[in-house]
């Protein structure tokens, strides 16, 4: 297939690429930074600013496929005036300019990368979010997520072009940064953590391998078409648990210290962490039943071996 692939250079396009052109596609990658190096298979990438109006109409022709990985992506320390207009800028008017032109131009599929969060920040405990489920986005992000994906739909039905929606929750691997960094230099520099007691809740994660694995199937698996797939390991984990398996594969210790979960989430009120501690301590499940019976898709990397490849990345 020939595939148009935007955010070629992030997190998830570079691992992406590899995947699509080890498949045997052809992938032109769509690049912020052209002096970026990309894997020499590709074709010439093609430098361009989401934010600043672009013709697509000469990037898509005679393409099959748009793998739209390009993204702002949520912000830990936002400066916006106005963070909503920020991320629908980005999100949802460039994504959908993007797909307009793609329909014109009878491209037959368009990938979507969403996020989880368009179902909401947790799930209630012994819960899972569905594909089916209502969705509640909360925060700028996963809102121009939502409303790009409103939009997909409508495009899809307009023009016939296959749309499809992969909602992700954390993903972690090599390279990754946020909330997850976080965790990794504070086990280097044996911070004492006041998590041990985080034993009851679940949350879900997705391996970067995962994840791209997925997006790979969605270029051309034909029960894709149309369909929002959600993603993960398969493999929930509590925070303490996902702390003490992350210090294996770090080749450290968790230096864990029992604190009761409800004055810890009381303390990182009054400090300003009341986010952090919620999704430090609270649920965050995804049922993937769906997408594995529609595609038979099974995650090929189990969560151990996914955290030992975010700490050691030549693996």
């Amino acid at each position: 297939m020939r595939v148009v692939l935007t955010g070629a250079t992030g997190f998830v396009g570079r691992s992406l690429l590899t995947a699509l052109l080890d498949a045997g596609h052809v992938v032109t990658p769509v690049v912020h930074v052209a002096t970026t190096k990309l894997d020499a298979r590709a074709s010439q990438p093609v430098p361009v600013d989401l934010a600043s109006r672009i013709d697509w109409a000469l990037i898509l022709q005679r393409q099959d496929v748009v793998m739209h990985a390009a993204a702002r992506v949520h912000v830990m320390s936002e400066t916006a005036v106005d963070p909503l207009a920020e991320f629908r800028a980005i999100n949802t008017v460039a994504t959908l300019d993007l797909a307009r032109v793609a329909a014109q131009a009878h491209v037959s599929r368009f990938v979507f990368l969403s996020t989880i969060k368009v179902h909401g920040e947790a799930t209630l405990p012994g819960k899972t979010f569905t594909a089916q489920d209502t969705v509640q986005p909360s925060d700028p992000y996963a809102i121009s997520k939502h409303e790009a994906e409103i939009g997909l739909l409508d495009i899809g039905r307009r023009f016939g072009m296959e749309v499809v929606i992969v909602r992700p929750p954390l993903v972690y691997g090599a390279g990754v940064q946020g909330n997850f960094a976080s965790m990794l230099r504070w086990l280097d520099r044996g911070v004492p953590m006041p998590l041990a007691s985080v034993t009851h809740n679940r949350r879900s994660l997705v391996a970067l391998g995962n994840l791209v694995d997925l997006l790979a199937q969605c270029v051309d698996h034909p029960a894709a078409a149309n369909q929002v797939l959600l993603v993960s390991d398969g493999e929930d984990l509590s925070t303490a648990a996902l702390l003490r398996r992350l210090a294996l594969a770090r080749g450290r210790k968790a230096r864990l210290i029992p604190f009761p979960t409800r004055l810890l989430l009381t303390l990182g009120d009054w400090l300003g962490q009341g986010a952090t501690l919620q999704r430090l301590c609270g649920n965050l499940q995804v049922d993937i039943a769906h997408t594995q019976s529609l595609l038979g898709w099974v995650p090929p990397v189990g969560v151990d071996e996914g955290l030992r490849r975010t700490c050691d990345p030549v693996r």
